[in-house]
C-alpha cells in the first residue's frame, strides 16, 4: 500500500467513524452529566422521605448502575455495534441470578415495602405472623423483634410484608380488657361503683376515652362485668395488672364476693 492509497483509506475511515465516534463521546459527557442530575435529585428525594440509610445506598447503586449500562447500550448503538446480544445475555444473567436468589429477592422486595411504606417503626410493639413483640432492628432482608420475655424473634421481610400486622403503638393508646365475675347475690349497681372507683383511682388510667364498666354476661356462677379502661401504650401491662389486683382487694373490701368451682364429691356407700 502506497502513501497515497493510505491516505485515502484514513480519510474514509475518518469520514465513516469519526462523526460516529465525535457523537459517541457527546452522548456519554451529556449522558453522564444527566445521570449526576438524576442521582443528585433520587438521593434528595429518598432523604426527604427519610428512607433507611442502608435501602439509600442499595437504591442509589441500583439506579446508577442501571443508567450506566443504559447509556452504555446507546454509545454502542451510537457507534454501530449491534446491541441485542448484549440486551439477551443481560436478560439472561438476570433471569438466572433471579431464579437462585428467588427467596432472598422476596425478602429484599419486602424489606424495602416496610422502609418505604412504614407500617411500623424502631421502638414500636406489634403482633405478626403467630408473633409478639418491640421492634429492635429493620434490616434488609429481616426485621428482629424483641419479645415480650427479652427473647429475640428474626422475621424474614417477605413474610412480614405479606401477612397481616398488628400495630399497638401507632395510635399512642390502648385499651385494656378485663372481665371479672361477681356472684349471683351481688348488687349489680354497688359493684359498678366499685369496679369504677378502681379505675378512677388508677393515674394511668385516661379520662378520655371514658372507661367502661359493664354486664356483659349471665354465666352459670357468676354476673360477669367487662372492665375496659384506655391507657398510654406503653402503661398498658401495668393498668392491667394493677386493675386486676386492686379489682380483687376493693371486691373483698366491699364485701362483694368473687365465686369459684365448687366442686362435689359423691361417694357410693356400699
Amino acid at each position: 500500500m502506497n502513501w497515497d492509497n493510505f491516505v485515502d483509506t484514513a480519510f474514509e475511515m475518518i469520514q465513516t467513524y469519526g462523526i460516529k465516534l465525535l457523537a459517541a463521546i457527546v452522548i456519554w459527557v451529556v449522558g453522564a452529566w444527566i445521570i449526576r442530575r438524576i442521582m443528585v435529585i433520587a438521593r434528595k428525594a429518598m432523604t426527604y422521605q427519610n428512607y433507611d440509610l442502608s435501602l439509600q445506598k442499595f437504591l442509589l447503586n441500583l439506579i446508577r448502575w442501571g443508567l450506566k449500562i443504559l447509556l452504555l447500550l446507546v454509545i454502542l448503538a451510537q457507534l454501530g455495534i449491534e446491541t441485542t446480544s448484549f440486551a439477551a445475555v443481560i436478560a439472561a444473567a438476570g433471569l438466572a441470578i433471579g431464579l437462585a436468589l428467588q427467596g432472598s429477592l422476596s425478602n429484599f422486595a419486602g424489606g424495602v415495602l416496610i422502609m418505604i411504606f412504614k407500617p411500623f417503626k424502631i421502638g414500636d410493639l406489634i403482633e405478626a405472623q403467630g408473633q409478639i413483640g418491640t421492634v429492635k432492628v429493620i434490616e434488609i432482608f429481616t426485621t428482629k423483634l424483641t419479645g415480650l420475655s427479652n427473647k429475640e424473634i428474626i422475621i424474614p421481610n417477605g413474610t412480614l410484608s405479606n401477612g397481616n400486622i398488628v400495630n399497638y403503638t401507632t395510635e399512642g393508646t390502648r385499651r385494656v380488657d378485663l372481665v371479672f365475675g361477681v356472684g349471683y347475690d351481688s348488687d349489680i349497681k354497688r359493684t359498678k361503683d366499685v369496679l369504677n372507683e378502681v379505675l378512677n383511682s388508677n393515674p394511668k388510667i385516661l379520662k378520655e376515652p371514658v372507661p367502661v364498666v359493664n354486664v356483659i354476661e349471665l354465666a352459670d356462677s357468676s354476673i360477669n362485668f367487662v372492665v375496659r379502661p384506655w391507657c398510654a401504650a406503653e402503661d398498658y401491662w401495668s393498668v392491667y395488672f394493677e386493675v386486676t389486683e386492686a379489682t380483687k382487694e376493693a371486691l373483698d373490701a366491699a364485701g362483694i364476693e368473687i365465686p369459684y368451682p365448687h366442686h362435689v364429691e359423691i361417694r357410693k356407700q356400699g
